[in-house]
């Protein structure tokens, strides 16, 4: 067994910091699309809203085709040049003028056959197409020191209570010397 890359264990860190659902998810997802673009250039960024993996022929982020992008709230694939793909099943989510995606509840998501059509149309249609000679690199771009939590916060133990009436501040009317003057209607 080879030992683990500088890169890999640092990526191993990030997908860390999410709970074990979401980090599974990311996980799969990521062994998933590995499986689909073995040579693939993966680009990591732990961004302050989220932490992404971009897929691509090189390390220009700009010709990266796919990423998945994941925040505490879940994981989605978004198609980094999808705003054009047809998408007959209407599963791409998103309305500008480049970037496309979908969420993934599971990683059997990345499976399903419109999905796949999806992909497919993205790799077909890409500006630069993948590299079928090109070797898979993993690339952490981007740490930024600064970020959103990556859990959901902890729902509070107690539920919420209604306030009694006694705690309640009463509402104070304004006294009629700071009102401010009704405007009479004009007169023609």
């Amino acid at each position: 067994m080879s030992p683990v890359s500088a890169p890999e264990q640092q990526l191993a860190g990030f997908i860390g910091k999410f709970t074990p659902e979401v980090a599974a998810l990311i996980r799969a997802a990521r062994r998933r699309m590995r499986e689909r673009l073995p040579r693939a250039v993966e680009l990591v960024y732990d961004n302050y809203n989220f932490f992404v993996i971009g897929y691509g022929p090189s390390e220009r982020p700009s010709e990266a085709i796919f990423s998945i992008a994941a925040q505490a709230k879940g994981v989605s694939l978004c198609f980094l040049q999808g705003a054009g793909l047809p998408d007959p099943k209407k599963v791409l989510r998103g309305s500008g003028r480049v970037v496309r995606n979908v969420r993934l509840e599971t990683a059997a998501t990345l499976d399903r056959p419109e999905v796949r059509a999806l992909i497919q149309a993205a790799l077909d249609r890409a500006k630069t197409p993948m590299n079928p000679k090109g070797e898979h690199r993993l690339i952490i771009r981007s740490v930024s020191a600064k970020q959103r939590p990556r859990r959901k916060p902890a729902p509070s133990k107690e539920p919420r209570r209604k306030p009694e009436p006694s705690e309640l501040r009463p509402r104070r009317k304004p006294e009629p010397s700071k009102l401010r003057p009704r405007r009479k209607p004009a007169t023609n």
